[in-house]
Protein backbone atom coordinates (compact mmCIF):
# COMPACT_ATOMS: atom_id res chain seq x y z
CA UNK A 1 0.00 0.00 0.00
CA UNK A 2 0.89 3.52 -0.85
CA UNK A 3 0.88 5.98 1.76
CA UNK A 4 1.45 9.99 0.88
CA UNK A 5 2.28 12.33 2.35
CA UNK A 6 -0.90 15.18 2.88
CA UNK A 7 0.59 18.28 2.84
CA UNK A 8 0.66 21.63 0.18
CA UNK A 9 4.69 22.09 0.80
CA UNK A 10 6.88 19.79 1.44
CA UNK A 11 9.84 21.83 3.26
CA UNK A 12 13.48 19.60 2.83
CA UNK A 13 15.69 20.88 5.95
CA UNK A 14 14.26 21.92 9.17
CA UNK A 15 17.41 24.03 10.25
CA UNK A 16 16.90 27.79 10.35
CA UNK A 17 15.79 28.48 7.00
CA UNK A 18 13.27 25.63 6.99
CA UNK A 19 11.73 26.94 10.44
CA UNK A 20 11.33 31.11 9.04
CA UNK A 21 10.44 30.11 6.28
CA UNK A 22 7.40 27.80 7.28
CA UNK A 23 6.73 29.82 10.54
CA UNK A 24 5.92 33.25 8.14
CA UNK A 25 4.17 30.89 5.78
CA UNK A 26 1.26 29.37 8.09
CA UNK A 27 1.41 32.77 9.37
CA UNK A 28 -0.58 34.30 6.94
CA UNK A 29 -1.33 31.26 4.71
CA UNK A 30 -4.12 28.41 5.46
CA UNK A 31 -1.48 25.29 4.31
CA UNK A 32 -0.22 22.11 5.49
CA UNK A 33 3.47 21.88 5.45
CA UNK A 34 5.42 18.35 5.77
CA UNK A 35 9.33 19.00 7.12
CA UNK A 36 11.74 16.19 6.36
CA UNK A 37 15.50 16.23 8.22
CA UNK A 38 17.57 13.81 8.02
CA UNK A 39 18.62 14.94 11.58
CA UNK A 40 16.50 13.72 14.74
CA UNK A 41 14.68 16.81 15.31
CA UNK A 42 14.71 21.00 14.65
CA UNK A 43 17.90 23.19 14.55
CA UNK A 44 20.23 21.58 11.58
CA UNK A 45 23.53 21.55 11.95
CA UNK A 46 23.02 23.36 15.58
CA UNK A 47 22.23 19.65 16.42
CA UNK A 48 25.83 19.01 15.83
CA UNK A 49 28.15 22.12 17.05
CA UNK A 50 30.59 22.02 18.94
CA UNK A 51 29.91 22.82 22.89
CA UNK A 52 31.47 26.16 23.19
CA UNK A 53 30.02 27.64 19.86
CA UNK A 54 27.65 31.02 19.92
CA UNK A 55 26.03 32.70 17.59
CA UNK A 56 27.99 35.12 15.99
CA UNK A 57 25.53 37.85 15.40
CA UNK A 58 22.61 39.28 18.16
CA UNK A 59 20.21 36.37 19.23
CA UNK A 60 17.55 38.52 17.76
CA UNK A 61 18.35 38.39 14.17
CA UNK A 62 17.90 34.73 14.52
CA UNK A 63 15.76 32.02 14.34
CA UNK A 64 11.87 32.85 13.24
CA UNK A 65 9.67 35.74 13.01
CA UNK A 66 6.80 34.30 15.42
CA UNK A 67 9.69 34.04 18.35
CA UNK A 68 12.52 36.22 19.47
CA UNK A 69 14.88 34.28 20.05
CA UNK A 70 16.78 35.57 23.30
CA UNK A 71 13.81 37.74 24.41
CA UNK A 72 15.52 40.75 23.29
CA UNK A 73 18.03 40.59 25.98
CA UNK A 74 21.08 42.55 26.61
CA UNK A 75 24.14 41.35 28.04
CA UNK A 76 24.82 42.70 31.59
CA UNK A 77 28.08 41.27 32.66
CA UNK A 78 31.16 40.43 30.75
CA UNK A 79 33.27 41.79 27.85
CA UNK A 80 29.96 42.13 25.82
CA UNK A 81 28.20 43.84 28.34
CA UNK A 82 25.52 46.51 26.78
CA UNK A 83 25.75 44.27 23.55
CA UNK A 84 23.07 42.25 22.47
CA UNK A 85 22.50 38.36 23.53
CA UNK A 86 24.44 36.04 21.68
CA UNK A 87 22.19 32.53 22.34
CA UNK A 88 24.67 29.46 22.72
CA UNK A 89 23.83 26.19 20.93
CA UNK A 90 21.67 24.40 23.54
CA UNK A 91 19.85 27.34 23.41
CA UNK A 92 18.92 27.24 19.83
CA UNK A 93 17.92 24.14 20.04
CA UNK A 94 15.78 24.24 22.67
CA UNK A 95 14.37 27.06 21.18
CA UNK A 96 13.81 25.44 17.78
CA UNK A 97 12.19 21.99 19.37
CA UNK A 98 9.61 25.20 21.31
CA UNK A 99 9.24 27.00 17.86
CA UNK A 100 8.49 23.14 16.74
CA UNK A 101 5.82 22.05 19.16
CA UNK A 102 4.51 24.99 20.47
CA UNK A 103 3.59 27.03 17.58
CA UNK A 104 4.31 24.81 14.00
CA UNK A 105 2.71 21.61 14.87
CA UNK A 106 0.39 23.09 17.32
CA UNK A 107 -1.18 25.17 14.50
CA UNK A 108 -2.46 21.69 13.26
CA UNK A 109 -0.97 22.67 9.69
CA UNK A 110 2.48 21.15 10.37
CA UNK A 111 3.82 18.17 10.77
CA UNK A 112 7.97 16.77 10.86
CA UNK A 113 9.17 14.18 9.52
CA UNK A 114 12.39 13.37 11.90
CA UNK A 115 15.60 11.41 10.97
CA UNK A 116 14.27 11.16 6.86
CA UNK A 117 15.85 11.87 3.78
CA UNK A 118 13.86 13.26 0.04
CA UNK A 119 14.41 12.35 -2.74
CA UNK A 120 12.58 11.51 -6.25
CA UNK A 121 9.42 11.80 -4.81
CA UNK A 122 9.54 10.20 -1.80
CA UNK A 123 10.25 10.60 1.44
CA UNK A 124 12.21 7.89 2.94
CA UNK A 125 12.71 7.01 6.47
CA UNK A 126 16.87 6.57 7.50
CA UNK A 127 15.65 4.33 10.84
CA UNK A 128 12.84 1.78 9.67
CA UNK A 129 13.23 2.29 5.77
CA UNK A 130 9.45 3.19 5.64
CA UNK A 131 8.39 4.92 2.25
CA UNK A 132 6.53 7.81 2.00
CA UNK A 133 5.10 9.25 -1.43
CA UNK A 134 5.12 12.86 -2.15
CA UNK A 135 1.78 14.16 -4.16
CA UNK A 136 1.81 15.53 -7.21
CA UNK A 137 0.43 18.92 -6.16
CA UNK A 138 2.93 19.23 -3.44
CA UNK A 139 5.05 22.69 -3.73
CA UNK A 140 8.87 21.15 -2.86
CA UNK A 141 11.06 23.97 -0.89
CA UNK A 142 14.52 23.25 -0.85
CA UNK A 143 16.00 24.65 2.41
CA UNK A 144 19.14 23.19 2.11
CA UNK A 145 20.83 24.45 -0.70
CA UNK A 146 23.19 26.35 1.26
CA UNK A 147 23.57 24.11 4.10
CA UNK A 148 27.03 24.44 6.29
CA UNK A 149 29.43 21.73 6.55
CA UNK A 150 30.80 21.63 9.75
CA UNK A 151 33.97 19.83 11.46
CA UNK A 152 32.09 17.25 13.26
CA UNK A 153 30.40 15.44 10.34
CA UNK A 154 32.76 16.63 7.31
CA UNK A 155 36.60 14.93 7.16
CA UNK A 156 39.33 17.21 7.29
CA UNK A 157 40.59 18.34 3.78
CA UNK A 158 44.18 16.75 4.29
CA UNK A 159 45.43 14.23 4.54
CA UNK A 160 46.71 12.49 7.99
CA UNK A 161 49.69 10.46 8.80
CA UNK A 162 49.38 7.19 10.70
CA UNK A 163 50.51 8.82 14.67
CA UNK A 164 48.94 12.27 13.77
CA UNK A 165 46.86 13.49 16.12
CA UNK A 166 44.04 15.49 14.50
CA UNK A 167 40.67 16.18 15.96
CA UNK A 168 37.35 18.28 15.02
CA UNK A 169 36.93 21.52 17.12
CA UNK A 170 33.82 19.42 18.84
CA UNK A 171 36.31 17.40 20.41
CA UNK A 172 38.18 20.40 21.97
CA UNK A 173 36.13 20.60 24.98
CA UNK A 174 36.79 16.38 25.92
CA UNK A 175 40.66 16.62 25.89
CA UNK A 176 42.07 14.95 28.94
CA UNK A 177 45.80 15.66 28.78
CA UNK A 178 47.32 19.04 27.75
CA UNK A 179 49.83 18.35 24.68
CA UNK A 180 52.83 20.50 24.53
CA UNK A 181 51.72 22.54 21.62
CA UNK A 182 47.59 22.87 19.70
CA UNK A 183 47.49 23.37 16.44
CA UNK A 184 44.31 25.55 15.28
CA UNK A 185 43.91 24.70 10.96
CA UNK A 186 41.21 27.34 10.12
CA UNK A 187 40.80 31.13 8.84
CA UNK A 188 37.16 31.66 9.94
CA UNK A 189 34.83 32.13 13.07
CA UNK A 190 35.21 28.30 13.95
CA UNK A 191 38.94 28.68 14.24
CA UNK A 192 38.58 32.27 16.03
CA UNK A 193 35.96 30.58 18.84
CA UNK A 194 38.52 28.11 19.56
CA UNK A 195 41.39 29.74 20.34
CA UNK A 196 39.52 32.37 21.91
CA UNK A 197 38.59 29.09 23.74
CA UNK A 198 41.89 27.54 24.77
CA UNK A 199 43.27 30.80 26.13
CA UNK A 200 40.32 31.39 28.53
CA UNK A 201 41.20 27.91 29.83
CA UNK A 202 44.83 29.15 30.35
CA UNK A 203 46.45 27.36 27.30
CA UNK A 204 49.51 30.22 27.01
CA UNK A 205 49.24 32.26 23.90
CA UNK A 206 52.73 30.56 22.80
CA UNK A 207 51.49 27.03 22.75
CA UNK A 208 49.29 27.81 20.12
CA UNK A 209 50.02 27.49 16.03
CA UNK A 210 47.22 29.15 14.00
CA UNK A 211 47.93 28.17 10.56
CA UNK A 212 45.73 30.78 9.05
CA UNK A 213 45.59 30.09 5.38
CA UNK A 214 44.00 33.43 4.11
CA UNK A 215 43.74 36.49 7.13
CA UNK A 216 40.02 37.57 7.76
CA UNK A 217 38.24 40.41 7.89
CA UNK A 218 35.47 40.83 9.59
CA UNK A 219 32.72 43.45 11.29
CA UNK A 220 32.89 44.81 14.49
CA UNK A 221 30.23 43.29 16.52
CA UNK A 222 29.46 46.59 18.37
CA UNK A 223 27.87 48.00 14.79
CA UNK A 224 25.81 45.00 14.26
CA UNK A 225 23.39 45.75 16.55
CA UNK A 226 18.86 45.53 16.62
CA UNK A 227 18.81 49.01 17.59
CA UNK A 228 18.22 50.17 13.76
CA UNK A 229 19.82 53.20 14.60
CA UNK A 230 23.52 51.27 15.10
CA UNK A 231 22.93 48.85 12.01
CA UNK A 232 21.64 51.99 9.69
CA UNK A 233 24.41 53.96 11.06
CA UNK A 234 27.10 51.34 9.99
CA UNK A 235 25.47 50.96 7.02
CA UNK A 236 26.03 54.41 6.14
CA UNK A 237 29.64 53.82 7.04
CA UNK A 238 29.88 51.43 4.73
CA UNK A 239 28.29 53.81 1.80
CA UNK A 240 30.59 56.58 2.58
CA UNK A 241 33.62 54.66 2.51
CA UNK A 242 32.54 53.42 -0.65
CA UNK A 243 31.59 57.15 -1.85
CA UNK A 244 35.30 57.67 -1.39
CA UNK A 245 37.01 54.63 -2.14
CA UNK A 246 39.10 54.22 -5.08
CA UNK A 247 40.13 50.94 -4.95
CA UNK A 248 38.73 47.35 -2.52
CA UNK A 249 41.58 47.48 -0.51
CA UNK A 250 41.05 51.34 0.04
CA UNK A 251 37.69 50.63 0.96
CA UNK A 252 38.29 47.94 3.75
CA UNK A 253 40.93 50.26 4.88
CA UNK A 254 38.27 53.10 5.56
CA UNK A 255 35.80 50.81 6.77
CA UNK A 256 38.82 49.46 9.38
CA UNK A 257 39.57 53.23 10.06
CA UNK A 258 35.86 53.78 10.74
CA UNK A 259 35.38 50.53 13.69
CA UNK A 260 32.99 48.50 11.37
CA UNK A 261 35.66 46.20 10.43
CA UNK A 262 38.76 44.11 12.10
CA UNK A 263 41.88 42.59 11.28
CA UNK A 264 44.22 40.50 13.50
CA UNK A 265 47.37 41.55 12.38
CA UNK A 266 47.52 45.30 10.59
CA UNK A 267 50.71 44.10 8.89
CA UNK A 268 48.64 41.99 6.51
CA UNK A 269 45.74 43.25 3.94
CA UNK A 270 43.15 40.27 4.29
CA UNK A 271 41.88 38.47 1.57
CA UNK A 272 39.01 36.60 2.99
CA UNK A 273 35.60 38.33 3.60
CA UNK A 274 33.24 36.36 4.56
CA UNK A 275 32.87 38.88 8.12
CA UNK A 276 31.51 37.21 10.71
CA UNK A 277 31.59 39.76 13.82
CA UNK A 278 34.08 39.74 16.39
CA UNK A 279 34.06 41.99 19.60
CA UNK A 280 36.76 43.97 20.08
CA UNK A 281 38.03 42.31 23.10
CA UNK A 282 38.52 38.68 21.16
CA UNK A 283 40.52 40.59 18.81
CA UNK A 284 42.98 41.58 21.73
CA UNK A 285 43.16 38.24 23.06
CA UNK A 286 43.77 36.94 19.41
CA UNK A 287 46.87 39.16 18.53
CA UNK A 288 48.85 37.68 21.22
CA UNK A 289 49.16 34.23 19.32
CA UNK A 290 52.30 35.21 17.53
CA UNK A 291 52.89 31.47 16.39
CA UNK A 292 50.83 32.33 12.61
CA UNK A 293 51.37 29.89 9.89
CA UNK A 294 50.92 31.62 6.62
CA UNK A 295 51.33 29.00 3.54
CA UNK A 296 48.30 28.14 2.09
CA UNK A 297 46.27 24.80 2.81
CA UNK A 298 47.40 22.43 4.68
CA UNK A 299 47.48 19.36 2.80
CA UNK A 300 49.25 16.43 5.07
CA UNK A 301 49.52 15.93 8.85
CA UNK A 302 52.59 14.12 10.15
CA UNK A 303 53.80 13.29 13.11
CA UNK A 304 55.99 16.26 13.74
CA UNK A 305 55.16 17.81 10.54
CA UNK A 306 52.88 19.91 8.38
CA UNK A 307 53.32 19.75 4.93
CA UNK A 308 50.85 22.75 3.12
CA UNK A 309 51.06 24.49 -0.41
CA UNK A 310 53.81 26.85 0.17
CA UNK A 311 55.85 24.43 2.00
CA UNK A 312 56.48 22.32 5.78
CA UNK A 313 56.51 23.66 9.38
CA UNK A 314 57.75 21.69 12.09
CA UNK A 315 55.18 21.33 14.91
CA UNK A 316 55.85 18.86 18.34
CA UNK A 317 55.73 15.26 17.61
CA UNK A 318 52.35 15.26 20.75
CA UNK A 319 50.99 18.28 18.79
CA UNK A 320 47.07 18.23 18.74
CA UNK A 321 46.27 19.84 15.76
CA UNK A 322 42.35 20.95 15.76
CA UNK A 323 40.47 20.45 12.33
CA UNK A 324 38.20 23.92 12.10
CA UNK A 325 38.28 23.90 7.86
CA UNK A 326 35.20 23.22 7.43
CA UNK A 327 33.45 25.09 4.28
CA UNK A 328 30.84 26.49 6.28
CA UNK A 329 29.39 28.90 3.92
CA UNK A 330 28.76 27.45 0.21
CA UNK A 331 29.16 29.09 -2.98
CA UNK A 332 26.87 27.35 -5.33
CA UNK A 333 25.20 29.61 -8.39
CA UNK A 334 22.44 31.59 -7.54
CA UNK A 335 18.94 30.50 -8.82
CA UNK A 336 15.73 32.38 -8.85
CA UNK A 337 14.26 31.95 -5.23
CA UNK A 338 10.70 30.30 -7.06
CA UNK A 339 11.99 28.01 -10.09
CA UNK A 340 9.74 25.45 -11.96
CA UNK A 341 10.65 22.68 -9.84
CA UNK A 342 11.44 23.66 -6.26
CA UNK A 343 11.57 27.07 -4.12
CA UNK A 344 15.12 26.98 -3.61
CA UNK A 345 15.77 29.39 -0.58
CA UNK A 346 18.55 31.89 -0.60
CA UNK A 347 19.36 35.37 1.29
CA UNK A 348 17.65 38.18 0.17
CA UNK A 349 19.15 40.55 2.65
CA UNK A 350 22.80 40.24 2.83
CA UNK A 351 23.99 38.42 5.43
CA UNK A 352 21.05 37.45 7.49
CA UNK A 353 19.68 34.34 5.43
CA UNK A 354 16.41 33.71 8.49
CA UNK A 355 15.71 37.23 7.67
CA UNK A 356 15.22 36.41 3.84
CA UNK A 357 13.68 32.39 4.57
CA UNK A 358 11.21 34.46 6.33
CA UNK A 359 10.49 37.02 3.65
CA UNK A 360 10.13 34.13 1.36
CA UNK A 361 7.90 32.65 3.18
CA UNK A 362 5.93 35.62 3.65
CA UNK A 363 5.58 36.67 -0.20
CA UNK A 364 4.96 32.99 -0.72
CA UNK A 365 1.85 33.42 1.22
CA UNK A 366 0.30 36.70 -0.18
CA UNK A 367 1.26 36.14 -3.58
CA UNK A 368 0.42 33.98 -6.53
CA UNK A 369 2.36 34.54 -9.87
CA UNK A 370 5.94 33.65 -9.34
CA UNK A 371 7.80 36.24 -11.60
CA UNK A 372 6.48 38.50 -9.23
CA UNK A 373 7.67 36.97 -6.56
CA UNK A 374 11.08 36.69 -7.83
CA UNK A 375 10.68 40.31 -8.84
CA UNK A 376 10.26 40.70 -5.28
CA UNK A 377 12.71 38.45 -3.51
CA UNK A 378 16.21 38.28 -5.57
CA UNK A 379 18.62 36.52 -4.33
CA UNK A 380 22.07 37.38 -2.51
CA UNK A 381 25.06 35.99 -2.53
CA UNK A 382 27.18 35.11 0.01
CA UNK A 383 30.91 36.42 0.48
CA UNK A 384 34.42 35.06 0.29
CA UNK A 385 36.60 37.85 -1.67
CA UNK A 386 37.10 41.91 -0.79
CA UNK A 387 35.01 41.46 -4.44
CA UNK A 388 32.72 39.38 -3.30
CA UNK A 389 31.76 41.05 -0.01
CA UNK A 390 31.21 44.75 -2.22
CA UNK A 391 29.00 42.54 -4.80
CA UNK A 392 26.95 41.36 -2.15
CA UNK A 393 26.18 44.35 -0.25
CA UNK A 394 25.69 46.09 -3.69
CA UNK A 395 22.69 43.09 -4.61
CA UNK A 396 21.15 42.85 -1.30
CA UNK A 397 20.99 46.78 -1.20
CA UNK A 398 18.95 46.44 -4.69
CA UNK A 399 16.60 43.04 -3.33
CA UNK A 400 16.21 45.55 -0.20
CA UNK A 401 15.40 48.21 -2.81
CA UNK A 402 12.69 45.48 -4.37
CA UNK A 403 11.22 43.94 -1.36
CA UNK A 404 10.83 47.23 0.03
CA UNK A 405 8.24 48.49 -3.13
CA UNK A 406 5.48 46.55 -1.88
CA UNK A 407 3.70 48.21 0.36
CA UNK A 408 2.24 45.28 2.88
CA UNK A 409 5.85 43.97 2.54
CA UNK A 410 7.86 46.71 3.77
CA UNK A 411 4.79 46.79 6.38
CA UNK A 412 5.75 43.11 7.26
CA UNK A 413 9.70 43.73 7.44
CA UNK A 414 9.55 46.60 9.32
CA UNK A 415 7.79 44.82 12.02
CA UNK A 416 10.10 42.01 12.16
CA UNK A 417 13.13 41.65 14.20
CA UNK A 418 15.19 39.35 12.47
CA UNK A 419 14.71 42.56 9.93
CA UNK A 420 18.62 44.57 11.20
CA UNK A 421 17.31 47.30 8.96
CA UNK A 422 13.70 48.14 10.08
CA UNK A 423 12.20 51.47 10.61
CA UNK A 424 9.53 50.53 14.00
CA UNK A 425 6.78 53.24 14.37
CA UNK A 426 8.45 54.61 17.18
CA UNK A 427 12.04 56.18 16.26
CA UNK A 428 14.68 54.78 18.56
CA UNK A 429 17.22 57.44 19.50
CA UNK A 430 19.76 58.72 16.93
CA UNK A 431 17.54 56.81 13.89
CA UNK A 432 16.55 59.88 12.22
CA UNK A 433 20.21 61.00 11.97
CA UNK A 434 20.84 58.03 10.55
CA UNK A 435 18.57 57.62 7.92
CA UNK A 436 19.78 60.85 6.54
CA UNK A 437 23.02 59.91 6.77
CA UNK A 438 22.04 56.76 4.76
CA UNK A 439 20.05 59.41 2.08
CA UNK A 440 22.86 61.38 1.86
CA UNK A 441 25.67 58.63 1.03
CA UNK A 442 23.17 55.51 -0.34
CA UNK A 443 23.18 56.75 -3.97
CA UNK A 444 26.80 57.15 -4.54
CA UNK A 445 27.72 54.42 -2.41
CA UNK A 446 26.22 51.80 -4.11
CA UNK A 447 27.52 53.31 -7.37
CA UNK A 448 31.01 52.99 -6.74
CA UNK A 449 30.63 49.85 -4.80
CA UNK A 450 28.61 48.67 -7.71
CA UNK A 451 32.24 49.49 -9.82
CA UNK A 452 34.70 48.33 -7.82
CA UNK A 453 32.61 44.99 -7.55
CA UNK A 454 32.25 44.65 -11.28
CA UNK A 455 28.28 44.41 -11.01
CA UNK A 456 26.65 45.98 -13.84
CA UNK A 457 24.25 48.85 -13.09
Amino acid sequence: MTVTVDADYLVVGAGATGMAFTDALIDHADVRVAMVDRRHGPGGHWLDAYPFVRLHQASAFYGVASTLLGGGRVQERGPEAGLAERATAPAICAYYGRVLADRLVASGKVELYPSCEYAHGEVVSRVSGRRLTVGPGCRIVDAHYLAPDIPATTPPPFDVADGARVIPVNDLAQVAEAPSRYVVVGSGKTATDACIWLLARGVDPDAICWVRPRDPWMLNRAMVQPDPAVFIGMVSDVMAAAESADSLEDLFLRLEEAGVLLRIDRAVMPTMAKTPTLATWELEQLRTIQDVVRLGYVRLVEPGRLTLDGGEVEIARDALVVHCAASGLKYPPLVPLWGPTAITLQPIRAGFPCFGAALAGYVEATRADDAEKNELCPPTPLPDTLAGWARMTVLGARAARSFGSAPDVKAWADGVALNPARIPEERTPGLDESLSRMAAHAGPGLASLAELAGVPG
